[in-house]
């Protein structure tokens, strides 16, 4: 364990935000962190728990502790019948996870690869692309309880996941500390190309298998989003919103080009990104923000904008959506406030 005093928090967040926090805590093991967490702080009161800051917005210096698993290590820890148990540290990379499965020949989550963040951030936010969720591969997610350091495991059906939430973001925000994933893979692929121009650019590469699945998903990626190490964001900024099956007809009759998802019944999914375009956000930009030219769902920071100016574009956009399709866009990205 490794504890830092009023640390920039510049390589926190994928916004290059430059604020400051009191204290940071690293936590080097799963152990390490249960006999943390036994013991009675006062800066348990005011703490927030971080992986890569891929999907955090900072308005100002974090007056609180901040804490850092970084715990690592690979396991396969279950291998028969086709399908492999691989555990993972909430430390690790999240594309460096994708990458190991894909060199192993195990088949799940190659169509998330590239996504920014670490491991540990993947059940919290229920991450997903290109038709896959990690709800749809995660077994268990183990965990250490904040207010007495007691571990405590969540079978999937105990993690509450639906589009991009879990119950670690919803009724249990705070109270548990993620330190080690498990993932139930294939070494018989079934692959998912139906989604977008994936398999047009599976094709291009030639074979379908998952080193070009994955490749492919890369080129999109990079093709289409700004690189967080170049340029400040945190990915799609906004959820695609999901809607009444009524108001997703009655706005298709409207506006017959608008893309639409089936979704649970009675609900379909719109893309937020498409929305935010036809209020005419895309590309643009205020001061030191704005929008992706290529991805309005994108919000950039060109270098020295502020937390809050950030935060006060995307509220700009929301309202616009709002007026316009009536429809209110819920933030993917978490504003952190200064405490």
């Amino acid at each position: 364990m490794k504890t830092e005093f009023d640390v920039s928090l510049k390589k926190y967040n994928t916004f290059g935000l430059d604020y400051k926090a009191e204290r940071i805590i690293h936590l080097v093991s799963e152990k390490e962190t249960s006999v943390l967490l036994s013991e009675d702080y006062e800066w348990k009161e005011k703490f927030l728990t971080i992986g890569g800051g891929s999907n955090l917005l900072f308005t100002g210096d974090f007056k609180g502790t901040l804490l850092h698993p970084v715990i690592m290590g690979i396991d396969i820890i279950e291998d028969q019948s086709g399908d492999v148990i691989v555990s993972a540290g909430s430390g690790i990379v999240w594309d460096d996870l994708v990458k190991w499965t894909v060199e192993n020949g195990f088949s799940g989550l190659e169509n998330l690869s590239l996504i920014p963040g670490n491991v540990g951030a993947s059940p919290v936010q229920n991450i997903g692309a290109y038709g896959v969720e990690v709800s749809d591969i995660i077994e268990k997610v183990d965990t250490v309880r904040v207010d007495n350091g007691e571990p405590r495991s969540f079978d999937n059906s105990e993690c509450g996941f639906r589009y991009r939430y879990s119950i670690f973001k919803g009724e249990e925000k705070g109270r548990f500390v993620v330190t080690r994933i498990f993932f139930r893979l294939r070494r018989n692929p079934v692959y998912r190309l139906d989604y977008g121009s994936l398999r047009e650019e599976v094709n291009k590469l030639g074979d379908v298998n998952l080193l070009n699945i994955r490749r492919s998903v890369i080129n999109i990626r990079r093709n289409k989003l700004p690189d967080p190490e170049i340029t400040g964001n945190a990915g799609s900024f906004f959820k695609n919103p999901v809607v009444p099956e009524e108001l997703a007809e009655e706005l298709s009759r409207n506006y017959p080009g608008m893309p639409v998802y089936n979704e649970k019944p009675g609900y379909k999914k719109i893309a937020a990104g498409w929305l935010i375009e036809q209020c005419g956000w895309k590309g643009k930009r205020i001061g030191e923000t704005g929008t992706y030219g290529k991805q309005a769902l994108i919000i950039i920071n060109y270098g020295n904008a502020t937390g809050s100016e950030i935060f006060e574009f995307s509220e700009n956009i929301r309202r616009s959506v709002l007026s316009k399709f009536s429809i209110e866009l819920e933030r993917e990205v978490e504003v952190v406030p200064s405490i």
